[in-house]
């Protein structure tokens, strides 16, 4: 997403011990297992195997709340471009969640969730699902959502939960009941690989505003503690505060990078010194030299998960460049981001073939 730093060459943390975090029940002494330890972190890398997707919403919603509101969710359409991601080799996809379409339609929302993950299922895929996310536009309603602004990139996405946390004091009540309430009706399911529990925390401007928020999504997730990991992706280089938390308190290391091979691979030289799993939950960018043809090898070379940013040219407008609107909405000259149009045909035919190649669908 927007502003992602070069590299993620992390200053001041202190490598840590191998032993699992752990705190304690109030009243008693016995430890509660917060952070996995490094075998569990390796088993469930061998487990999982070369996770390989894209940040997905259907190309039918301009956000999260279109993506999962029960007048917009579009089963045909995600079945649809699920299928397209199956034929390339894909096996997970990356979903952003919104707190307030849950709290609007609880069992809704997660049925419809359940209808997801069986519709992904039968394409070989399994989810990484966001809860919070610090990115776009602070406000945002339920209900219709505004149509897309022509030649701008993510003109709808909203944040979760943005503004509204500095002004409601009681929302953190929803929140927590919002994320235990996911992750307990979920916990066992293997169709879903990660909890995300922050996206790019402090993005926005609001920098260590958001820490509160980042460590109590860990402590809610610790208190559920779900079969899957646990983590939040560092992506921001001046954020040293969130990244020595990220990067300790995660049950395997996620992070974004948009940059050249060079300073992709520096970024995960440093990231590898924890001795934990790694997963680039967000990369490509087209603009910016972080191709399929340079990245997606290297991830694979060092069984490091890949994800890249979007499927399908949509109503979110991705395939325009963060910083560079086109007022007309007219093609751009070079797509900034995704990998088929909306009828299915791939934007580059020979990004599509390397996929297959890699993921072992075509020899």
């Amino acid at each position: 997403m927007k502003n992602i730093l070069a590299t993620i060459l992390i200053s001041g943390l202190i490598l840590l011990a191998s032993c699992q975090n752990t705190t304690k029940k109030a009243g008693t002494s016995e430890p509660v297992s917060t952070r996995w330890s490094d075998a569990q972190a390796q088993d469930w890398a061998k487990e999982n195997g070369w996770l390989r997707g894209s940040n997905f919403n259907p190309s039918t919603a301009i956000n999260q709340l279109e993506t999962w509101q029960a007048e917009s969710f579009d089963t045909a359409a995600i079945n649809r471009e699920l299928g397209w991601a199956e034929s390339i080799g894909m096996n997970v996809m990356r979903v952003y969640l919104h707190h307030l379409a849950w709290e609007v339609d609880k069992e809704g929302f997660k049925s419809r969730m359940n209808s997801f993950l069986d519709i992904a299922g039968r394409h070989g895929i399994r989810a990484v699902f966001v809860f919070f996310d610090d990115c776009w536009n602070p406000a945002y309603a339920a209900g219709k959502q505004p149509d897309p602004k022509p030649g701008v990139h993510n003109s709808g996405w909203v944040r979760d939960p943005g503004d509204l946390i500095y002004s409601d004091t009681t929302l953190i009540n929803t929140l927590e009941a919002y994320v235990k309430d996911i992750l307990t009706t979920f916990r066992d399911d293997n169709r879903i690989a990660i909890w995300d529990l922050y996206n790019e925390p402090g993005n926005s401007g609001y920098g260590n505003k958001s820490m509160p928020l980042l460590k109590k999504a860990f402590e809610w997730g610790w208190e559920i503690r779900p079969s899957q990991p646990l983590s939040s992706g560092v992506w921001s280089l001046s954020l040293s505060d969130f990244n020595k938390f990220q990067v300790e308190n995660s049950d395997i290391i996620t992070y974004h990078n948009y940059d050249s091979p060079e300073k992709h691979q520096a970024a995960i030289d440093t990231l590898k010194r924890y001795g934990r799993p790694l997963v680039c939950t967000e990369y490509m960018a087209r603009r910016n030299n972080s191709l399929f043809t340079n990245i997606m090898p290297m991830l694979k070379d060092q069984n490091i998960g890949a994800i890249n940013w979007g499927l399908v040219s949509g109503k979110s407008n991705t395939k325009y460049a963060w910083d560079e609107p086109i007022a007309d909405g007219s093609e751009p000259k070079l797509w900034f981001h995704e990998i088929f149009r909306t009828d299915g045909t791939p934007y580059k035919q020979e990004e599509v073939d390397l996929i297959k190649k890699l993921t072992g669908k075509t020899l």
